[in-house]
């Protein structure tokens, strides 16, 4: 099953209709195994496996990038490099760059630490794994480092050739990321305004002096993203040779503290200094009096459109290279996006500005094809926006958890669910499944009772299973379940929530959740659902 193949899109209206197919979300972050953090090693190849035996045929996962802040892979160093805690050290045996006496001495195996969560307390055998990232970044970069120091020293390492080959192929973005990230370490400081003013500003020759004074650290930058993307390319193959298709998952915006914005001043709303003059978020609304200040700068879409979205296409193209479908968050910032201050304490003082459009996309067709992208058309979502949606064909999104507040407001009810979409049964951002049964206080008459009552679901099933039963039989295209939902777990096992600055994107699976019971399981509600 090939997403992209020209037989499923409508080239007069550009809309792509993806097979009838079901998957599960579960970010790499969060597969057991090795101590500190799931990686792309051995676990991961083992959930491909389940994934095939449960004839699931999508992995959808939050994205790759490097995190900036707070370990939300939503704020990252960079839009295009991958997160080097994902690298598989077992893996670097195989390759003959490290040793098991290697990754024994480059420091003790971090431990799981209850301490980097604020989550609730765990309630099952299944939620009590979170990842230590602190600690993960020790071992792993320890580990790195030998493996770094060994490469350089074999002149006739069989990995010499891919990885210059990697850093010309990848320069447009690498290059630029490897001196900041050695910038970064030697300078102790991510926000790239506090750096010397010739840095700040890019001067040419200060850049020329720290190319030259940071050469092994750039290196080894370059270095570890090489591996990550083997790594990560290494899988992808092993996932489609079993007809599982990757998604992936691209945030809007990029962190300020990023190599992206330091090397593309001129495309960002900032000042001579480097500094954000307009900033991200959203207006306030029933949840939230002052809304929500997220910080990231803004575009400035007039640049943009002036290199004819040269950056926007890169990124997509980045993506297109590493997934086989993509979800664009935040898709609604492209119509229009609240713009606020900088300087401003709180989201109020923000107005809509109109955005790109179609143009972006437009441009980035003209030079890959077509697009295999889902848009993240979650919360206040406009006419507008939906028409815009409806322009690039791509599907929308629709979300069991928020079909139940009223009687008359059935969007997000599976049975009004359309085609082109995608469903789902909770976000990363929603609570559990059952978290979220176990929270709602019905109304009455209440539109969650009447709706089971209503629909047939095999003799005494648990409901958090009919629920998920309701979103595999709804008409859209592709159904997606987060893997806390197949396991039954409550909001111990929730992956964010929004808002909540500490405690985030630290839930962790058993080593024992896979199993074959569960994989018959849904593959026969799966194949009830004709998927």
């Amino acid at each position: 099953m090939r997403f992209a193949s020209s037989e499923l899109i409508d080239f007069d209206t550009h809309a792509m209709k993806f097979p009838r197919s079901s998957g599960v979300l579960l970010h790499i972050t969060s597969l057991p195994g090795e101590p500190g953090t799931g990686d792309l090693g051995e676990q991961a190849y083992r959930f491909v496996d389940f994934l095939a035996a449960a004839g699931q045929k999508v992995w959808q996962i939050l994205p790759l990038s490097p995190p900036a802040e707070g370990n939300s892979p939503y704020s990252a160093y960079s839009a295009f490099a991958g997160n080097p805690l994902m690298i598989s050290l077992p893996q670097l045996i195989h390759d003959d760059l490290l040793t098991d006496n290697d990754l024994s001495q480059a420091s003790p195996a971090p431990t799981q630490s209850d301490a980097t969560t604020a989550m609730p307390a765990p309630t099952s055998p299944a939620s009590q794994r979170h990842c230590d990232f602190a600690a993960a970044a020790v071992h792993k970069e320890a580990a790195l480092c030998i493996a770094f120091e060994r490469f350089q020293n074999t002149a006739s390492h069989p990995l010499r050739a891919p990885l210059l080959a990697f850093c010309k192929k990848q320069a447009k973005w690498l290059d630029e990321f490897s001196r900041f990230e050695a910038l970064l370490r030697r300078l102790g400081d991510a926000t790239w305004t506090n750096w010397p003013p010739e840095l700040v500003t890019r001067q040419p020759a200060a850049l020329s002096h720290w190319d030259e004074e940071l050469a092994e650290a750039i290196q080894y930058s370059k270095f570890k993203q090489f591996v990550f993307d083997r790594q990560w390319h290494a899988l992808k193959r092993y996932a489609g040779e079993h007809n599982v298709q990757i998604c992936g998952d691209m945030p809007i915006f990029v962190a300020h503290e990023s190599a992206d914005v330091w090397a593309n001043q001129t495309l960002f709303a900032v000042d001579e200094t480097g500094n954000p003059t307009l900033v991200a978020g959203v207006p306030p609304d029933y949840f939230s009096k002052t809304g929500q200040l997220w910080g990231n700068p803004q575009y400035d879409w007039d640049a943009l459109e002036k290199t004819h979205y040269r950056w926007w296409t890169e990124r997509f193209g980045e993506a297109m290279r590493q997934f086989d479908l993509l979800r664009v968050d935040h898709f609604r910032g492209f119509e229009a996006y609240w713009a606020v201050p900088a300087t401003a304490r709180t989201a109020v003082s923000g107005a809509w500005k109109k955005g790109p459009g179609a143009k972006p996309f437009d441009a980035a067709r003209e030079e890959l094809g077509e697009l295999p992208f889902i848009a993240e058309d979650l919360g206040l979502i406009t006419e507008e926006v939906h028409q815009l949606r409806e322009q690039l064909g791509f599907p929308g999104m629709r979300v069991l958890q928020f079909g139940f507040d009223q009687m008359e407001d059935d969007f997000h009810r599976p049975n009004t669910f359309p085609e082109d979409s995608i469903a789902y049964t909770g976000t990363h951002d929603n609570d559990t499944l059952v978290g979220w049964l176990k929270k709602r206080e019905p109304s009455s008459p209440d539109p969650l009772a009447e709706w089971i009552a209503t629909h047939e679901h095999p003799p005494g099933e648990q409901v958090h299973w009919q629920l998920i039963d309701a979103v595999l039989q709804s008409p859209s295209s592709i159904a997606i379940v987060p893997m806390q939902d197949l396991l039954g777990l409550d909001n111990a096992a929730r992956m964010n929530i929004p808002g909540q600055a500490a405690g985030n994107w630290t839930w962790r699976m058993d080593d024992t959740s896979l199993n074959a019971a569960l994989a018959d399981k849904l593959k026969s509600m799966t194949q009830r659902a004709g998927r």
